[in-house]
């Protein structure tokens, strides 16, 4: 039996994919069992996402459910692939929860992120030195070099936007985020100037949701929505002090269009330049 990864939303996504497909074909966890020559308890955990699928098997599994359709094999043959695929993350994997190890994927696999934060400014966005004193405020309990660890996993995210392939973040950041001082005046002097800077990008989009604007469309909270690349669904992500919960499809797209109620209210792209260069006139 090949070594188990951790339980991922890879995994849970492709298991989900297979589970529906053996219950459209009317078939038993025993008979698809005996035709990828796996027992039916290990084709339940494959199915619930506690062991991921490998290719040859998902394409038993196609062939014993009759799907012929080409589009939908090879969607699920690349579903397997990314399951068991090994990515940078993976060197953190031991340091950091898998919920933010599914986030750093969703990442990796998405076309378009749009972000709204309330407390803090987007990972994606943020310099060094504000992240270093985020993550020291909220892990009072660890030493320097799990510390570093943790700003180096922050840091290494936002190659995401460089390259020849980056992606498009779209940001919406209330006021109240932008007017703590975290690490200081200093660090939000750079932090701020940072924003500046990198709104000018063409594929980032930084927008400003003052106080003023009154109610708004996510009185609960922060959340990132994934337009991801194919075969995945859109995903979003919501942050409760329980963990991260992981939405898609209808669910998701709510989410974005909460994001665009959002960005009716928000100040514009001139205006929040104007807005983030006032800050730091201020802060000066």
């Amino acid at each position: 039996m090949p070594n188990e990864q951790a339980f991922t939303l890879r995994a849970q996504w492709l298991g989900q994919q297979l589970r529906e497909m053996r219950e459209t074909a009317k078939l038993t966890l025993k008979e698809v069992g005996d035709f990828v020559k796996r027992n039916p308890s290990t084709v339940s955990r494959i199915e619930s996402g506690m062991l991921p699928a490998r290719v040859p098997e998902v394409l038993a599994y196609l062939d014993i459910c009759g799907v012929d359709d080409r589009k939908r094999r090879d969607d699920l043959k690349t579903m397997s692939e990314d399951a068991w695929q090994k990515g940078w993350w993976d060197g953190f994997s031991s340091d950091v929860a898998a919920s933010l190890i599914d986030w750093i994927w969703l990442e990796s696999r998405a076309a378009e992120i749009y972000s709204f934060q309330v407390g803090v400014l987007p990972g994606l966005l943020q310099t060094r030195d504000y992240a270093e004193a985020l993550i020291r405020a909220a892990h009072v309990d660890v030493g320097e070099e799990q510390i570093a660890r943790f700003v180096e996993l922050r840091m290494t995210r936002q190659q995401r936007l460089d390259g020849d392939d980056p992606v498009r973040l779209c940001a919406i950041i209330e006021e109240g985020a932008l007017r703590r001082l975290v690490g200081g005046p200093e660090v939000m002097l750079a932090q701020l100037a940072h924003l500046r800077e990198v709104a000018r990008h063409r594929h980032v989009e930084i927008l400003v949701l003052p106080a003023d604007a009154g109610a708004h469309a996510s009185p609960n909270g922060a959340f990132d929505v994934f337009r991801m690349r194919p075969p995945y669904p859109f995903a979003g992500c919501i942050s409760t002090p329980a963990g991260t919960l992981v939405v898609e499809g209808d669910k998701a797209e709510a989410l974005l269009q909460k994001y665009d109620r959002l960005r009716g209210v928000a100040l514009q792209e001139k205006a929040t330049l104007a807005f983030l260069a006032d800050m730091e006139a201020r802060l000066e």
